[in-house]
């Protein structure tokens, strides 16, 4: 069916997907511009820093303007809690992905970051927030998916292996230089690790939030705000230098608006309406589409190389991945059968009584 202007309507399916490629490709651009802006010099201080002032500018009107209804009164307890979410999920979750990128590279940022629902479903377990059925396929799923999404970052960290597209090298010299860089890998691959764990977490400590405070672009504004201040404290101690903080060309100013504007401003509304039509298990799975993204702009744009010990790690996580989501997505039906199975019986039963009663009634 078209409408009376010509122009031929668009699916709804075929918009989602469209959105969600348009989503990944906004994500995949920040890892490439996030590693750009290391590359001309831009502090890994300064940079969140900026990208944070951004972002609160740009959510903190459309917090205040469109919840004003929805948003509950603020306690001390609240704003405590919204410290400690700001701690966890700008602090720490941005300060590791910067120095994970400056020691690795943005595909294997990128890859990485596909562990973090099953990290996400272990801190949830421990936690007791959710339970582990063991004795079924879901729960076998997921904790399968967690030991290949687990084992396949351990792989990134520990083992680069050889380049897929180049020669390996020879002298003493080279040897000695490829010997520092695998050491900086390791690091940037346990940092990128404690930027996945910092995410997983923020987001299992989010979930009881929300319910106490449901208003959540002011709960958003909040996080930026308090990851500001944590930021400013620690920039106060290591960023002494007033020329660190100063903007010495066109290019920083646009990469460090698209950090703020597109990643913290565009994305975030747009995973919002995604998560809305489509559920947040369907977006997810495009995830892995985000590391294939950023290996190639990374390989074009960057010269990166590609390791066979990080494409290897990198299979295991998207495997990992998809047996979480798989999990998640059968327990969620498993669950709603089961409801609607205790909701017939229980109107059977109503049924059945008022029968017996009536029939009993007759009788008399």
């Amino acid at each position: 069916m078209e409408p009376k202007s010509g122009i031929p309507c668009i699916p709804g399916k075929v918009k989602l997907l469209i959105a969600l490629l348009v989503l990944q490709l906004c994500y995949a651009g920040f890892h490439i511009v996030s590693r750009l802006a290391l590359n001309i010099g831009v502090s890994k201080i300064v940079y969140p820093v900026y990208r944070n002032i951004i972002a609160l500018v740009l959510l903190g009107p459309f917090a205040y303007f469109l919840e004003k209804k929805e948003r509950p009164p603020l306690t001390f307890s609240l704003l405590v809690q919204f410290f400690l979410l700001a701690l966890i999920g700008i602090t720490a979750n941005q300060g590791f992905y910067i120095l994970g990128l400056y020691y690795a590279s943005p595909t294997f940022a990128s890859a990485m970051q596909n562990s973090v629902p099953a990290i996400t479903f272990i801190m949830a377990s421990i936690l007791r927030l959710e339970r582990v059925h063991f004795m079924r396929r879901d729960g076998m799923a997921k904790v399968l998916g967690t030991i290949a999404s687990v084992g396949g970052a351990t792989i990134i960290t520990l083992y680069k292996g050889p380049p897929l597209l180049g020669g390996s090298n020879s002298s003493e010299e080279d040897m000695v230089a490829s010997h520092e860089k695998m050491l900086n890998w390791t690091w940037g691959c346990v940092y990128l690790l404690g930027h996945c764990l910092s995410w997983a977490g923020w987001m299992v400590l989010q979930a009881p939030i929300v319910k106490q405070y449901p208003a959540k672009l002011s709960l958003t504004s909040f996080t930026c705000f308090f990851g500001l201040i944590q930021f400013s404290v620690i920039a106060a101690f290591t960023e002494r230098d007033p020329t660190r903080w100063k903007i010495h060309s066109g290019e920083e100013v646009y990469l460090i608006l698209y950090a703020g504007i597109v990643s913290s401003g565009i994305v975030l509304s747009l995973q919002t309406w995604c998560i809305q039509k489509g559920g947040p298990v369907y977006v997810a799975t495009f995830q892995p589409v985000q590391t294939v993204l950023v290996a190639v702009m990374a390989f074009v744009v960057l010269g990166d190389q590609l390791y066979s010990g990080g494409i290897l790690g990198g299979l295991l996580i998207v495997v990992g991945l998809y047996l979480v989501l798989w999990g998640k997505n059968e327990e969620k039906r498993i669950v709603s059968r089961q409801t609607e199975e205790a909701t017939l019986t229980k109107h059977l039963l109503a049924s059945s009584s008022k029968e017996e009663s009536s029939v009993g009634a007759d009788v008399c």
